[in-house]
């Protein structure tokens, strides 16, 4: 069915008047990159978040990119994650011709499991071939690498379990870099995401809790981080260089003023933003927490604030997730599979010799998952259609 058929959007960013006007008045200026309003919305977040260190960038992606040239990740070297996520956060360990090694997910949230990070990461420190390479994809299986990193991502809006991977990041001497792109102004156990490892991340494409068309926020802690990712955002520039000096290899990876404007002014009601999204949340909770084979998303007791990016439901396993979400899409409701595993993504099965079976809770979340149509904006009316469009569907 065409995407203008459908009775409600998949999506929508909250723009207003204000907003408009943001961006507006950056075209009457003289700065369109490089100006004075990448600086203001660098401060808000630095205020927002208690970073010492914002940095804008060009998107997500390209701040977990900065992140991991800031971990001092060669090729060969192991990076632990989760293939339960959207692919940029494996992509940026592969940029750098390093490993990404998977590890299976908690099958309540959807987060990294650390238990499983603890084995991992101290097989791969044991300098034992048997122990290292029975973590690593089929394909890579040399076992010469070393463990420099953990890259957990905060799903859905909810941190990952981030005592435990603070302490074995610690124990191993190796960086915690936090993708909590899809987490903006959630917290665990009272303490902001993002902050949560060495350096984190943010993303604000058009369906994230706020804004700026493309681009990201790197925040950290680390001085000599902050001043080295600065220069490789900018063509590798460092301090003292002129225009046509480049002290790094580095990136086009900045975020433009008209980008910087927009952020500057949705970061001005993000509260209100994020309420907005809470409501709905709570409204789609109340309509389908009863609902047979419905499993509507979980709250660690560990989230104080979880910050909604998308409403991901699970249907029960006797449910086929794929014939429900083509009743619904007939229905006029559009839905997506939400995630599908990295490790079977074609070009990591060429790479790395992946195979159906090789993360079973991964998969299995990726089979049942369901992105629902989610924003700020949607009204009561409209989540009451989602959700009985879904009843009349699993009753067919």
């Amino acid at each position: 069915m065409p995407e203008n058929k459908y009775r409600v959007p998949m999506s929508s960013p909250d723009i207003n008047q204000h907003d408009q006007d943001a961006v507006l008045e950056v075209l009457e200026t003289r700065y369109l990159s490089i100006g004075p309003k990448l600086a203001q919305f660098e401060n808000a977040f630095q205020s927002l978040t208690g970073a010492k260190h914002a940095l804008g960038v060009s998107s997500g992606t390209s701040g977990l990119h900065l992140c991991i040239r800031a971990a001092g990740i060669q090729p060969g070297d192991y990076v632990i994650t989760t293939s339960f996520s959207f692919v940029s956060s494996t992509n940026v360990i592969l940029f750098e011709k390093a490993i990404p090694v998977f590890v299976d997910v908690d099958p309540k949230t959807g987060n990294i499991n650390p238990e499983l990070v603890k084995v991992a990461a101290e097989d791969l420190a044991s300098g034992k071939k048997d122990r290292i390479t029975r973590w690593l994809p089929r394909k890579s299986a040399s076992g010469k690498g070393k463990l420099k990193a953990i890259l957990p991502v905060d799903v859905f809006g909810q941190p990952a379990d981030y005592d435990a991977l603070t302490a074995i990041a610690a124990s191993q001497k190796i960086a915690l870099i936090e993708d909590s792109c899809e987490a903006l102004g959630a917290e665990y156990k009272g303490k902001k995401a993002g902050m949560l490892g060495d350096m984190g991340v943010f993303a604000f494409y058009p369906n994230k809790q706020m804004t700026t068309g493309e681009g990201g926020m790197i925040v950290t802690n680390d001085d000599r981080a902050a001043d080295f990712m600065k220069s490789l955002r900018n063509q590798g520039r460092a301090p003292g260089d002129t225009w046509l000096q480049h002290t790094y290899l580095g990136y086009n990876y900045r975020l433009d003023e008209l980008s910087a404007a927009l952020g500057l002014s949705q970061i001005k009601r993000v509260e209100t933003l994020l309420e907005n999204r809470q409501a709905v949340a709570d409204m789609y909770n109340t309509r389908l927490g009863d609902i047979k084979d419905i499993e509507i998303p979980y709250i660690s007791p560990a989230t104080t604030r979880k910050s909604w990016f998308v409403y991901v439901i699970r249907v029960s396993m006797g449910i086929n997730r794929d014939e429900f979400a083509a009743a619904l899409e007939k229905e006029g409701i559009p839905v997506r599979p939400y995630f599908s595993p990295i490790h079977l993504q074609p070009y990591m099965i060429d790479q790395f010799g992946y195979r159906a079976g090789d993360f079973p809770v991964t998969e299995d979340l990726g089979n049942r998952s369901l992105a629902l149509p989610f924003s700020g904006v949607m009204s009561e009316d409209e989540v009451n259609l989602v959700c009985s469009s879904i009843e009349k569907s699993l009753n067919q």
